[in-house]
């Protein structure tokens, strides 16, 4: 009783209805999650996480004791009748990602997809966006933007889509990994020197950190430092937002 109320949910909940339950989870600051995701995955059957161990440091924050698989890229195919079967039976399941909104960027579109081609019931929950938050904090949005994900790995697949992203005419929001933030700012040096570049770290944490520049400018923000945390780029629209010398 103590732990439901500190944790400020009712003390006793509605049975939920039979589905997949799509809920967004913070990106960083673990009281960014709304009422209705708490209630949620406390009222569940089941929840499905990218990472239990991730989950469960939220769980046990609000003192949810609902019960919780994993589904991640390397499993994501098995867990999906596991999924269908449990909700065929009554039950309420939960999907969640490690931060965000599932089945975005990360695990979870196989599993939402298959539950609508069986024709059962999906719900969305909304929460908190690494991509939009980015977009807010860079000062570059107000007329939509496009959500490019992770650039392909290879450099030259890399190059060919960072010059294909160079035209576009709104803002392009980008996630990268700590280890290639410094080689992503030299590629868009040759290739963008004059756009305006936002870079976003560890958002809603402790230690986060907005950046806005030119590619050179943000490089040398970073020289001589280890890069750390999660990481989300913000480009310019082409045309707009340019650097003046």
């Amino acid at each position: 009783m103590a732990g439901r109320r500190a944790a400020g949910l009712p003390y006793c909940l509605p049975a939920m209805d039979a589905g997949l339950y799509i809920v967004g989870t913070p990106i960083g600051n673990l009281g960014d999650i709304t009422l209705r995701a708490l209630e949620t995955l406390k009222s569940a059957n089941l929840i499905v996480a990218e990472d239990t161990r991730q989950t469960r440091k939220l769980l046990e924050r609000y003192a949810i004791g609902t019960p919780l698989i994993s589904s991640h890229k390397f499993n994501e195919a098995s867990r999906v009748n596991l999924i269908l079967d449990r909700i065929r039976a009554g039950a309420a399941v939960a999907l969640v990602s490690d931060a965000g909104m599932p089945a975005v960027s990360d695990p979870g579109a196989r599993v939402v997809a298959a539950v609508r081609a069986a024709g059962l019931p999906v719900t969305v929950l909304p929460g908190p966006s690494a991509v939009t938050s980015a977009v807010a904090l860079s000062g570059f949005g107000g007329a939509g933007f496009l959500f490019d994900g992770f650039l392909p790995h290879k450099s030259g697949a890399r190059r060919r889509r960072l010059t294909e992203l160079a035209a576009c005419p709104q803002p392009v929001v980008l996630f990268e990994s700590p280890y290639r933030l410094l080689k992503l700012l030299a590629e868009l040096v040759e290739i963008m020197p004059a756009r305006r570049v936002y870079v976003g770290r560890e958002l809603t944490k402790h230690f986060e950190e907005s950046l806005t520049g030119t590619p050179a400018e943000i490089a040398a923000r970073f020289q001589g430092r280890a890069v750390k945390g999660e990481l989300v780029v913000v480009l310019a629209p082409a045309g707009r937002h340019e650097a003046v010398g």
